[in-house]
C-alpha cells in the first residue's frame, strides 16, 4: 500500500469509529493512533467524512462552532489552539423544552457569544473590521459539547476529528446589534439548578469573540469553505464547560442579553 493510500484508509478508519460510537452512543477509543498528533489534514478529513454522511443524511449546514477558544477550556482538554466544527441542522435545540440527551455521550455545557454574519466573509485580508462588519447580530448561546471519544481522552487532532467536540446548540431570540454590545466587554455565569458552576468574560475568548470569528473566517477560508450570509457562528466558551445529569435547569447569564435557561431530560 503506498502512502497516499495508506492515509487515506487512516482517515476512513477514523470515521468509522467515530460513527459507530455516534450511532451507538458507546465512547470508542481515541483515533490518533489511526492519524497521528499532528497530522491536522488528516483530522479536519476526517471531521468532513463525517459531516459528508450526515449531510447524505438530510441534514444541512447553518454555520460553524470555534472550539478551544479560552485558556480554561484549553486546559480541560488538554490542547493549545483553537480548532472548528461544524453547526448541522439537526443540532439545534433552541425550540427543545426540554432538551433530549438521546443523542448524546459525555455531554458537558459551556457559554458563549454567537453571531449570525449578514454577509459572506470572503476576502484576501480579513480584519477584525471585516468581520465586525458581516456581524447582523450578536445571539448568547449554550452550546452542549460531547466526546465519542471514551472519558474525553482526547488530543487535538481527537477533537478536530470528531467534530470539535460538537454535540448540540441553543440560540436565545434576544439578539444585540454590534453597535448596541461589544462582545469583548460582556460578563458570563452559568448555573446548574440554581448553583453557580462557571464565569467568565469575553476576553477570555481569544481576547475578543470578534477576534475568535476573525481566526475562523481565515482558516474557512484557507480550508476552501468561506463563512457565508446566513451562517451561525458559535465564537468560543467564555468559561470553563461543567458537566450536567438529565432532569437539570441550566442557565446563562451573558451581560447585554436576557438569561438563557434550558432543561434536560432523560436519553429516552
Amino acid at each position: 500500500m503506498t502512502e497516499h493510500h495508506a492515509a487515506e484508509a487512516a482517515v476512513e478508519a477514523a470515521v468509522r469509529r467515530l460513527s459507530e460510537a455516534q450511532t451507538t452512543r458507546v465512547p470508542c477509543a481515541a483515533v490518533r493512533d489511526l492519524i497521528g498528533t499532528d497530522d491536522l489534514a488528516a483530522a479536519y478529513a476526517v471531521q468532513r467524512g463525517l459531516v459528508e454522511a450526515r449531510l447524505a443524511g438530510g441534514v444541512t449546514v447553518v454555520g460553524r462552532k470555534i472550539g478551544a477558544t479560552s485558556e480554561a477550556v484549553q486546559r480541560q482538554l488538554g490542547v493549545d489552539q483553537p480548532d472548528f466544527g461544524y453547526l448541522l441542522s439537526d443540532m439545534d435545540v433552541s425550540d427543545q423544552h426540554p432538551i433530549s440527551m438521546r443523542t448524546l455521550v459525555q455531554p458537558r455545557v459551556e457559554a458563549e457569544v454567537a453571531f449570525v454574519l449578514g454577509r459572506d466573509i470572503d476576502q484576501d485580508d480579513i480584519t477584525l473590521d471585516v468581520v465586525r462588519a458581516a456581524v447582523d447580530v450578536a445571539l448568547p448561546a449554550l452550546e452542549i459539547v460531547d466526546s465519542r471519544i471514551a472519558d474525553w481522552d482526547i488530543g487535538f487532532t481527537d477533537t478536530v476529528a470528531d467534530n470539535a467536540s460538537s454535540g448540540l446548540f441553543v440560540v436565545g431570540r434576544d439578539g444585540r446589534s454590534l453597535d448596541d454590545l461589544e462582545p469583548r466587554e460582556v460578563t458570563m455565569s452559568l448555573s446548574i439548578n440554581g448553583e453557580e458552576r462557571s464565569a467568565g468574560t469575553g476576553a477570555a475568548c481569544l481576547g475578543d469573540p470578534l477576534e475568535a470569528l476573525r481566526w475562523l473566517a481565515v482558516q474557512a477560508r484557507r480550508f476552501g469553505d468561506p463563512l457565508r450570509a446566513g451562517h451561525l457562528i458559535l465564537s468560543g466558551a467564555l468559561g470553563p464547560f461543567v458537566p450536567f445529569a438529565p432532569g437539570d435547569r441550566v442557565e446563562a447569564t451573558i451581560s447585554g442579553f436576557a438569561p438563557l435557561t434550558v432543561e434536560f431530560e432523560e436519553k429516552a
